[in-house]
């Protein structure tokens, strides 16, 4: 099993560390004296983008021993040649753009690696959208779920909202600014008018925060929104996670009891299928074959 520590017991080859180096969201001023420590003094930085550690590297008036690219549509494919550098002993500063890597950012797979080829994984902990909203929001943040982004459409977005419906806690996820809206919007019908945060461009110039009920604040925030929106979610009232969870009614039941009470079919169709989840085409066509038995 993997262990994290000063050294190994016995003398042996010096093991490579790797720095897992949060980095500003936004004002250049919350990088810590550690983390730039880290950065200056690594043989190598393996960056998201290397044109913005450039920036950051300027910022510190210096520049990086070597550089390298880990973007995140290509982290496998380039890793590699960081965990050679490990393998000889090397120090290895990890960075994405903005924030702490691996949280919604490229990074976790190159950590995973470097765990399993014998290396000192070492966290120099800072910034970060979800913690910093979180403690901007007033909710209770002693049990949270970090939800990331949500699936842009279809089933997998109507199931992540279902599971997070189902979650006990408070939420925090990350959207952006053009479709924060909408998914506003989806919240509340998936979870209820709860009470929520938007966190719009956190820690920088044009910063915005915002709480309200989340249908206030889909219609708040229904123009154009520029920008990176964090979203925070209070938690339900205590036993409306209970209740959700009851056995739900069969459907076939559902749809007879709705037909016999003289309900439209197209109607029944459309809130049946929004409710659980379903394409509204086969709860019509469920519909027609219960009117024909």
């Amino acid at each position: 099993m993997a262990t994290r520590g000063s050294g190994d017991a016995t003398p042996g080859p010096r093991r490579g560390r790797l720095l897992v180096v949060a980095t500003p969201i936004g004002n250049l001023g919350d990088l810590s004296p550690r983390a730039a420590e880290a950065l200056l003094q690594a043989d190598a930085v393996a960056a998201e983008d290397t044109r913005r550690t450039l920036k950051l590297f300027a910022h510190l008036g210096e520049k990086p021993r070597a550089l390298l690219s880990l973007p995140a549509f290509d982290e496998r494919g380039r890793m590699g040649g960081i965990l050679d550098r490990l393998r000889e002993g090397q120090t290895v500063a990890l960075c994405t753009d903005a924030g702490t890597p691996g949280i919604s950012d490229p990074g976790a797979v190159l950590v995973d690696a470097a765990w399993e080829a014998g290396a000192q994984v070492i966290p120099i902990p800072g910034p970060s959208a979800a913690a910093s909203a979180l403690a901007a929001s007033g909710f209770p943040a002693d049990r949270f779920f970090f939800a990331g982004f949500l699936p842009r459409k279809g089933g997998a977005r109507r199931d992540a909202l279902a599971l997070l419906a189902r979650l006990p806690a408070t939420l925090a996820l990350y959207e952006a600014g053009n479709r924060t809206s909408d998914t506003l919007r989806d919240l509340a019908e998936a979870l209820g008018d709860r009470p929520a945060l938007v966190a719009r461009e956190l820690t920088k110039l044009h910063e915005q925060l915002e709480r309200a009920p989340l249908t206030v604040l889909a219609e708040r925030f229904g123009g154009e929104v520029l920008g990176e929106v964090t979203l925070v979610i209070a938690p339900p009232p205590e036993g409306a996670v209970a209740a959700a969870e009851a056995p739900e009614e069969p459907l076939e039941a559902e749809l007879r009891r709705r037909l016999d009470a003289g309900e439209p079919p197209s109607a029944v169709a459309r809130d049946v299928a929004r409710a659980r989840g379903l394409k509204r085409s086969d709860v019509y066509d469920e519909l027609e074959r219960i009117k024909r038995s």
